[in-house]
């Protein structure tokens, strides 16, 4: 599983003119599925990403998680993370997770990532979104797990 994880002061997803999911302060992370990630990684990964203490503190020093500023996670399936640029200039997605297991292990994350009560919004699967944010800072990391 790989993961873009960003720490945002707004971020919403759109699909065909209307807004599907919208938050606040919080995490938007960009979720691509790999071939072969287990039940094991999505739940590691969740568990990871919700702890994170990338929310400044009174020092502003990099301290608190999402719950702990009362944020939000905004989680985004992204298939195209599973591919690869490696050769020629065309992607090839063969590592990525075939599609109705792929939605069953993210669902399976997203239910793992809001298991300790944090509000979760998502995006539409298999549907081609706008996904707009305000970066906070910008914070931006890449979990690969």
């Amino acid at each position: 599983m790989r993961c873009v994880v960003q720490r945002v002061r707004r971020a919403s997803v759109e699909v065909a003119g209307e807004v599907v999911a919208q938050i606040g302060t919080g995490l938007v992370v960009l979720a691509g599925v790999a071939k072969g990630d287990s039940e094991a990684a999505m739940s590691a990964a969740a568990k990871k990403i919700r702890e994170l203490r990338i929310f400044g503190d009174a020092e502003g020093k990099m301290n608190l998680d999402v719950a702990a500023v009362g944020g939000a996670i905004l989680a985004v399936s992204q298939f195209t993370l599973a591919g690869s640029i490696e050769r020629g200039r065309r992607p090839s997605f063969d590592g990525a997770e075939e599609p109705e297991e792929a939605k069953r292990k993210f669902e399976s994350f997203v239910r793992e990532l809001g298991s300790t009560g944090i509000p979760i919004q998502t995006g539409l699967f298999r549907e081609m979104m706008i996904v707009s944010l305000e970066n906070d800072g910008p914070v931006t990391f890449v979990y690969e797990g």
